[in-house]
Formats: C-alpha cells, sequence, structure tokens
C-alpha cells in the first residue's frame, strides 16, 4: 500500500514532464528561428529571402509539432473572414493615429510581396495557434495555450518592430486565439492573420 501510493506522485510528475517536452521543444525552435530572421534582418539580406526561409522554417515547426494541411471548413474561413474585419479596423486606426498616409501599390514588387506575406502568416497561425496552442491545451489547459501563445505572437515581433508594439500585439494574440476556438480551426485565425497582413500594404 505504502509503495503504491510512494509510486503516485513520481507518476504524475513523468506525465506531465513528458506532455511538457512537445510545446518545450516547440518553443525552443520558433525562438531560433526568430532570432536567425532577426540576425538575417540586421545582415541586410535580401527581404523577401529572409520572409521566406522563415515562413518554410516555421511550416516544418508545425509539421514536426503535428499539425496537418487539409481542406478547411468553410465555417472557419467565413469566421475568419469575419475577424480579419475587425484587424483591418485596428490597422488602419493605428497608421491613422500615427499620421501614416495610405501608399500607392508598386506593382514591381505586389505578386513577391503577397506570396511572402500569405506564407508568413499562415506559418505563424499554424504554429501558434495550431501546434504549440494544441500542446499547450492538452499538457497544461486552455488558459495556459492562449496567454503562452500571444505573448510569443507578441514577442517574436520585438525584434521587427519594438518593444512598443507587444501590447498591441499581445491582444491581437488573443483575438486570434479566440478565432481558434470559436471555429474549432486553426483555419480562422490563420484567414484573419492573411488578410489583415496584406491590407496593410495600403495603410
Amino acid at each position: 500500500m505504502i509503495a503504491s501510493g510512494a509510486s503516485l506522485p513520481a507518476t504524475i510528475g513523468s506525465s506531465t514532464a513528458r506532455g511538457l517536452r512537445r510545446p518545450a521543444w516547440i518553443l525552443v525552435a520558433l525562438t531560433l528561428v526568430v532570432a536567425a530572421r532577426w540576425a538575417a534582418t540586421v545582415a541586410e539580406a535580401p527581404p523577401y529571402l529572409v520572409g521566406l526561409g522563415f515562413g518554410l522554417a516555421f511550416v516544418a515547426i508545425a509539421a514536426a509539432g503535428g499539425v496537418r494541411i487539409s481542406r478547411p471548413p468553410l465555417a472557419a474561413v467565413l469566421i475568419g473572414l469575419a475577424g480579419s474585419l475587425l484587424l483591418v479596423a485596428l490597422a488602419f486606426g493605428a497608421s491613422q493615429l500615427a499620421g501614416q498616409p495610405i501608399r500607392a501599390v508598386p506593382k514591381t514588387e505586389f505578386v513577391a510581396w503577397t506570396a511572402v506575406t500569405i506564407l508568413v502568416a499562415t506559418a505563424e497561425e499554424l504554429v501558434l495557434r495550431g501546434a504549440l496552442f494544441d500542446a499547450l491545451r492538452g499538457s497544461l489547459g486552455l488558459g495556459v495555450a492562449v496567454i503562452v501563445t500571444s505573448a510569443a505572437f507578441a514577442l517574436m515581433h520585438v525584434p521587427l518592430y519594438g518593444w512598443h508594439v507587444v501590447p498591441l500585439d499581445l491582444g491581437v494574440g488573443v483575438f486570434l486565439a479566440g478565432l481558434r476556438l470559436a471555429s474549432g480551426s486553426v483555419a480562422a485565425p490563420a484567414v484573419a492573420h492573411v488578410v489583415a497582413d496584406l491590407a496593410t500594404w495600403w495603410l
């Protein structure tokens, strides 16, 4: 009886440790890729090449983390489109407050920029609201999954945009997690993220 009871905490602890391995390595891999992007940006590497490498690396992390890409449910796409309207409105409001005028679209760059933007935004969602979210929710619960993925989303943009973006990106991260929960699919935050990022071309 004593031996059986004494082994129970060790069993629970071992199970928890195993459950934390997947989110831990995803966070480490994410951090390394973000650091590599920052280093490449500082070194003035071609921006579209940097974005392509970053996006493909995130797709690889998502795949290794168990995400499988399939046809998204129509309801999730519609929820994502609805959510993107709020994100675009926020981006537009922020640009107006900053006095940033709407800019013309250089046709020579639009196709490349669009392709890389779609890849990066989708890849970020596959990792954050896909692989990492599922791993954290399974091991530590829904609240931790929302908080950690939202914080990771905010912090990973600091090297590019500075610390002043953290509060806004933290709120956006929580909103995207809400879209994931409302739709039951990573497609919803991915669609919202892609549309909002594409809209910034004109903001």
